[in-house]
């Protein structure tokens, strides 16, 4: 299938400026911190009350604000884009279900876990090409050396630089300069842009259920009269315009509304010079970047940008990991049925039949991963301690992450044994012999825990 994105000519240039304005907006702010080691605790900062938002939603976005909450968009009546993007929980799964209802009576699920809406509007258009390697090292530029050195709270301990990192090996290759399927939306990364993920669910049969016609007559409907007057009075005529229009509009909205991107964590406060870690934080940061413990930033990057980017914690690139199967998912009560991530169900282009690729599923963002209730693409954990007990013992003692059958461990048992090869066996904490200690001790998963709760959104510095 094709995902090339439709952007019509008229709207080009409003996007572009747009997109700007939101640019601006998010990182202005934070230009004028102090961009810290990553293990440099600062002395206290009395920092200044945020001051508010001047700049208003476009008459676009304003639109797509409205349609984010539309039940009427679905062909059941009663399911929105927030029913499953809780603007309460970070536009991520408000509940513990693995999967959400859907359809047209609500009577069918999905396959996989809904992920979050937040922090995808830089999410790069799908590409299969060479690694970057500047998204593979994180090394300390100068300044950051420097701050560590004069900056260093006495109770972190002195390793807390932020370590390089080795190159991630993708599934099947050995190279840093082989091809690395990189950036897009979804878990498979099928949708090149907000625009062409948003239109998905309308017409999925297991979330929105609609028809093209239904959902056209429900935007004449509701929101002909805004549409008109923004795109022309013909886009009420033309079938497709009208629901790309539409589309538009909720990509507009999860690009301006600063609540998608708020970068109000207290590491983001950390990072500005107007927060400091706690010991456990700290420790948890230093066995973050740690390649041969956590080595959680070779795929979820948490340096700033050479332009001022705060970090995403995520390199949009994709990783089998082999977890286990979902039994809560109905379709894996087929024992015949697996998600093969790049491979299908859901992608039908070139890439589904490249065989390497085969359980490899993009690396999501971190930020407010402490809010979430399921993780993984399965939703087969319910908990951080679970998510890191998973990279901790899943080689050493596979054991207690598969099921046993007849005396045998069944060892990455969502994913065929054909397509085994592409898991990632090497880089830590993967790679441990069986019967080997965890690759990480209880009280160092609870230290990055720790940390990790350091990403959620909402931190008031002035208020602590």
């Amino acid at each position: 299938m094709s995902i090339t994105p439709r952007i019509f000519p008229q709207r080009r240039i409003l996007t572009v400026a747009l997109a700007g304005l939101v640019l601006a907006s998010v990182f202005l702010p934070l230009s004028g911190g102090r961009n810290l080691a990553y293990g440099a605790n600062l002395p206290a900062i009395a920092a200044p009350k945020p001051a508010p938002l001047t700049h208003p939603l476009s008459a676009v976005a304003m639109i797509g604000r409205d349609m984010f909450s539309d039940t009427a968009l679905s062909a059941s009546g009663r399911l929105s884009c927030a029913s499953c993007h809780d603007p309460r929980n970070h536009y991520g799964p408000d509940g513990t279900a693995p999967v959400v209802p859907g359809g047209a009576h609500l009577d069918r699920v999905g396959r996989r876990a809904v992920p979050t809406l937040s922090y995808k509007f830089l999410t790069p258009a799908f590409t299969i090409g060479p690694q970057d390697p500047s998204l593979e090292q994180n090394e300390a530029s100068p300044e950051l050396v420097a701050a560590q050195g004069q900056n260093a709270d006495a109770s972190a301990p002195a390793s807390l630089g932020h370590l390089p990192s080795a190159p991630k090996k993708l599934a099947g290759q050995t190279t840093l300069g082989a091809p690395v399927p990189r950036g897009g939306l979804f878990w498979d990364g099928r949708a090149d842009t907000l625009e062409d993920q948003a239109e998905g669910p309308f017409f999925t049969s297991f979330e929105m259920a609609n028809t093209r016609p239904a959902l056209a007559q429900v935007l004449r409907t509701r929101y002909g009269a805004r549409l008109a007057a923004l795109f022309g009075a013909n886009v009420l005529s033309d079938e497709p315009m009208l629901i790309s229009e539409a589309a538009f509009a909720l990509a507009r909205y999860q690009i301006e509304d600063p609540s998608f991107h708020a970068f109000s964590s207290k590491f983001d406060a950390y990072l500005s010079g107007h927060a400091r870690l706690s010991p456990a934080e700290a420790r948890g940061l230093a066995l973050f970047n740690d390649p041969t413990k956590g080595n959680c930033a070779a795929c979820h990057l948490d340096t700033t940008a050479k332009d001022g980017t705060p970090p995403l914690f995520t390199d949009f690139e994709y990783e089998a990991l082999g977890v286990p199967r979902n039994s809560r998912i109905p379709a894996n009560a087929d024992p015949n049925w697996h998600d093969l991530g790049l491979c299908g169900p859901m992608r039908h282009d070139a890439t589904s039949r490249q065989t390497s690729y085969c359980g490899l599923f993009k690396t999501p963002t971190l930020r407010n991963v402490a809010t979430r209730h399921v993780f993984f693409h399965n939703g087969v954990y319910t908990s951080l301690q679970d998510v890191l007990d998973f990279y901790a013992r899943r080689d050493s003692d596979p054991q207690a992450i598969y099921p046993v059958k007849s005396g045998k461990v069944q060892i990455f048992n969502d994913l065929p044994r054909r397509y085994h090869s592409n898991i990632d066996v090497t880089d830590a904490p993967f790679g441990r012999k069986r019967g080997d200690a965890p690759a990480l001790s209880k009280t160092e998963q609870a230290d990055i825990i720790a940390f990790l709760n350091t990403l959620t959104d909402g931190y008031h510095p002035y208020k602590n």
